[in-house]
């Protein structure tokens, strides 16, 4: 299956696709010194979101999905240089609304986890909207 949203996304800030299956999706995302917050090496907590962000969007795979809500957790810090998976599985679907559970993992330990609410809108977000 090809995405068929966010097709411009950045894999080095929303990661590359792994799988992509009805309703599924795995996403890995190799990260890089610019993503520290600290001389630690600790990742900053927007791109592991991102990651999940971006998984979750491909699980629904419409060109006009939009994040309305999330509820999330990090579980474990993130040092540059690993490699974070993060799965996506659509979990309820009611009209327009799509519930997305996410998890990511360094190898094979959870690092985040979240639900993700998602509209699968009529029209691109953006369309007809002037700019500011």
């Amino acid at each position: 299956m090809d995405p068929r949203t966010h097709l411009q996304a950045d894999p080095g800030l929303c990661g590359t696709v792994l799988e992509l299956d009805e309703g599924s999706a795995r996403v890995a995302l190799e990260t890089t010194g610019p993503m520290a917050v600290d001389s630690h090496e600790l990742v900053h907590g927007g791109f592991i979101f991102g990651l999940a962000d971006y998984a979750a969007m491909l699980a629904v795979n419409d060109p006009n999905v939009v994040l309305g809500a999330a509820e999330t957790r990090f579980l474990k810090p993130v040092r540059v240089g690993e490699r974070i998976i993060a799965s996506a599985r659509i979990v309820d679907a009611k009209d327009r609304k799509r519930e997305v559970r996410v998890e990511a993992a360094v190898r094979s330990k959870k690092v985040f986890e979240g639900t993700f609410t998602c509209f699968v809108l009529e029209r691109h977000v953006l369309e007809g909207v002037g700019s500011s």
